[in-house]
């Protein structure tokens, strides 16, 4: 067991490595790991020896299905590395990792440059104001174009890309990257690429490189008055100089630096790590943390990255192992020591630390104790969930969680036996809680159990977990569509209990409104009643009352979006507003509140790309408008034709093998949740199965 006490703050870096599916982002990880003596060999995707993709079905599949955590160092700067996934399917795993990370490398596949996925892991960072770094990979291959990428990542993704390198050379003839702040030509040599040799600029491109370089001075030049100033005196900036001033757009994102290579044949990943150092931002750099004290919203709490703070941490990520379960965690202030015990700070629950794990992948190395900025993974907690904060029990606070996006699509799951029977609800419990996105549910008129998630291959995924990996037979149905219901119109309901139960009276009498509410997605309910007479507790009944009941709507048990309920009028008696008269008499005023509305229903609506040869592209238009797609845009990509449409997730299943039958195998696409579509009433019989 270590005495960690990590690196330096200054010299710490937590980063993430984020793309669009086979942009190359585990084969970069994988460079890093050997470059930076972590790994003594190079794993490889295709051949399923990547130590960042260490599940069974991340080798099979070839892709990356959990993020994944370890911890190296480069140049005396201790890196913390998250290894993302790029198919939407696992963008959760994205979002948690962004919500703890300080900066990201974005890489981008130099022919398909920037690609759906990109511009969801793009937003995401946004989101959560984290400073990127964009790696072109691939250079190496066919219709490479660096400087159509970086045009295309200030087009569309809006963001202000600063070019730090050059190619020398593309496609099979990429020989290495110039450094232009340097000016030296970097070539990467040996069977490994570990011999980073420094050459003169070639001739032909020292003119070119020149003029590049000058644009980084003078973009330097603009970090702050101190680098202006310098610059004005003397038309130039030492190295040094400039490296500070980048860094500090870096940070303040007022730039994205820009580097290349080719990650698969061991070119480039040397200078992107030093680029990682040197741009990249260390706790210190970040702006203090600020939660709020529970059920306080209003009293805002700052969290500075010292020992000498009360602890304040945040849960991110669990995951069940052959050991037990692992609860991960980033560190924002005091220490987090092995044995202490802590609170979960969103229902003041108590808990113990008792292991402290720094992890690669699947490994691990225990530690007795960890400062701020440190990312750890913690064994021993029974209650802690994905987003809690934890935290000293002295000071309690709350930490802003991670946002999930809503499932879109479900399936049907049977045990095969009464054993597994047993076993099955035990296996979802631990999976609902390891992955957000994974929900379950039983429907109210067939008691089949529904499991939901985002999409075919993640379900796909957790049935082959729960039949594999936890030993559990069962049997699925074909998936199927998760729908939303809303209000068609605005309408009053009341609702009214009066029993006596336990020996005293409870009598309620709830009136409410509800109305379409298109501004948010989430059900929004208000009051607009005299609160005086109420407790808070009573309020809080009504309220979580009228949320629970949206959960469930009255078409077909799917939960209810675009819609506001209104609390007009509450009566009781002296002493009979029970906790039982509150949620029952509020339940039924929101079930004869819909009634008497109506409603409509919601259809999940996907935003699909397809890149495809020419020659293919009537194909694939005719099949997209059976489908009843928008095509909003027939773009070019490099060689191929580019088609962006918004289609419904219901006439999408089984579109994988459709594309490559439609173009022998040469079409991609990807596509990702972006709206709820009102479904036309004459479809609504068919979902539903009766008339509305």
């Amino acid at each position: 067991m270590s005495d960690s006490k990590g690196a330096p703050l200054g010299r710490l870096r937590n980063i993430g490595i984020i793309a669009h599916i086979d942009a190359g982002k585990t084969t970069t990880s994988e460079r890093i790991l050997y470059y930076s003596g972590k790994e003594h060999r190079m794993g490889e995707v295709h051949d399923g020896t990547a130590a960042m993709d260490f599940m069974q079905d991340e080798q099979e599949r070839g892709i990356t299905i959990s993020s994944a955590c370890t911890t190296f160092f480069w140049l005396d700067h201790q890196i913390n590395l998250i290894d993302t996934p790029g198919h939407v399917d696992f963008t959760a795993e994205v979002e948690r990792s962004l919500r703890v990370l300080d900066g990201a490398v974005c890489v981008f596949c130099a022919v398909a440059g920037v690609e759906a996925q990109s511009e969801t892991v793009w937003r995401q960072a946004d989101n959560y104001g984290v400073p990127r770094i964009a790696f072109i990979n691939k250079m190496d291959r066919a219709g490479a174009d660096f400087d159509h990428v970086v045009n295309e990542i200030r087009e569309r993704l809006g963001a202000p890309p600063l070019p730090l390198q050059l190619p020398v050379g593309c496609e099979d003839d990429f020989r290495g990257v110039i450094n232009l702040l340097e000016r030296e030509f970097v070539t990467f040599e040996g069977d490994q690429g570990d011999e980073v040799v420094v050459h003169p600029i070639p001739d032909d491109l020292q003119d070119e490189a020149e003029i590049l370089r000058q644009e980084i001075i003078e973009k330097a030049a603009d970090a702050n008055e101190s680098l202006t100033e310098k610059f004005l005196e003397s038309g130039a900036l030492s190295v040094e100089d400039a490296v500070a001033g980048l860094r500090e757009l870096t940070l303040t994102r007022r730039i994205v630096p820009v580097l290349c290579g080719s990650s698969l044949r061991n070119k480039g990943v040397q200078p992107l790590l030093d680029a990682v150092v040197r741009f990249l931002p260390s706790p210190k750099d970040t702006p203090p943390v600020v939660g709020h004290e529970p059920k306080n919203p209003e009293k805002l709490i700052e969290c500075h990255p010292t020992r000498k703070e009360k602890l304040a941490s945040l849960a991110f990520k669990i995951v069940d192992d052959a050991h037990g379960s692992l609860t991960f965690v980033r560190v924002y202030s005091g220490e987090l020591v092995e044995g202490m015990r802590i609170v979960v700070a969103s229902g003041n629950r108590k808990e113990r630390a008792s292991r402290l794990w720094r992890m690669h992948a699947n490994h691990r190395e225990r530690v007795d104790r960890v400062g701020p900025g440190e990312i750890v993974a913690v064994s021993g907690f029974k209650f802690a969930a994905t987003g809690d904060t934890l935290c000293d029990e002295a000071q309690l606070i709350e930490l802003e969680p991670p946002k999930f996006p809503a499932t879109v699509i479900s399936v049907a799951v049977e045990p095969k036996s009464n054993d597994d029977r047993d076993k099955l609800m035990d296996v979802i419990g631990k999976l609902e809680r390891e992955d957000p996105t994974f929900t379950h549910r039983l429907d109210p008129e067939t008691g089949q159990l529904i499991l939901s998630g985002m999409g075919e291959l993640h379900l796909d995924v957790l049935a082959t977990r729960i039949s594999r990996d936890y030993k559990v037979g069962i049997n699925t149905g074909s998936p199927r569509v998760s729908y939303r219901e809303g209000t068609a119109d605005a309408a009053t309901g009341v609702g009214q209990f009066d029993q006596f139960v336990a020996n005293r009276g409870n009598y309620a009498v709830v009136t409410l409104r509800v109305e379409p509410y298109p501004d948010q997605m989430e059900p929004l309910v208000e009051m607009e009643i005299d609160e005086t007479p109420y407790t808070p507790t009573q309020l809080a009944l009504i309220t979580d009352s009228v949320r629970g009941g949206f959960l469930s709507g009255p078409l077909g048990g799917y939960p209810v979006i675009h819609a506001r309920a209104v609390v007009t009028a509450v009566k009781s008696r002296e002493n009979e507003l029970t906790e039982l008269a509150c949620t029952v008499a509020t339940e039924a005023a929101l079930r004869n509140a819909m009634a008497n509305a109506g409603s409509v229903l919601y259809e999940p609506m996907m935003s699909l790309d397809v890149t495809v040869p020419e020659e293919f592209l009537g194909g694939i238009i005719h099949d997209l408008n059976g489908r009843s797609a928008e095509i909003a845009e027939i773009g070019q990509r490099g060689q191929m034709r580019l088609v962006k449409a918004r289609v419904p997730l219901a006439r999408m299943f089984g579109y994988a093998t459709v594309v490559r039958g439609l173009s022998t195998g040469r079409a991609n696409y990807s596509m990702e949740p972006c709206a709820y579509a009102q479904v036309p009433r004459n479809k609504m019989k068919e979902i539903l199965g009766y008339d509305v």
